[in-house]
């Protein structure tokens, strides 16, 4: 398991090894206002152990979703795809070791002003809405 924390450590994060090494982007209008840009999150499936819930925030930002955030020090903790129970915890939370970029979504969103160096599959908001809809 792999440990991260909030900020301020009032909230910690234990995944499995696994799920931490591979970053993916999220460029949506949504996810740059939440957090004043590009979100990059690690994906896992399960296996999440939370501590420190009475200092989480849920807010529901869609139907499908929620994300949430410390109470206490406002760090990004994860965005939680509810159908799934996927979450997709803030990488930056997690020790820097070993951490690849791996792939864009939302990339029609992208404002001209970054580009990341690494060359990653890049997907639309259509691509995404495609793969959600072949998996229902």
């Amino acid at each position: 398991m792999t440990k991260g924390q909030c900020l301020c450590g009032a909230v910690t994060v234990q995944v499995p090894e696994a799920c931490v090494h591979d970053v993916s982007v999220c460029h949506c209008n949504m996810c740059r206002q939440w957090g004043g840009g590009p979100l990059l999150a690690v994906e896992c499936k399960h296996d999440v152990v939370l501590h420190g819930e009475e200092n989480v925030t849920h807010y529901r930002s869609s139907e499908w979703a929620e994300r949430t955030f410390c109470r206490i020090c406002g760090t990004h903790l994860y965005y939680l795809l509810l159908e799934t129970q996927t979450y997709e915890l803030s990488a930056g939370i997690f020790p820097d070791d070993r951490k690849r970029l791996v792939s864009q979504i939302y990339i029609e969103s992208k404002p001209d002003f970054y580009d990341f160096a690494q060359q990653t599959p890049m997907l639309t908001e259509q691509d995404i809405l495609d793969q959600f809809n072949s998996n229902s």
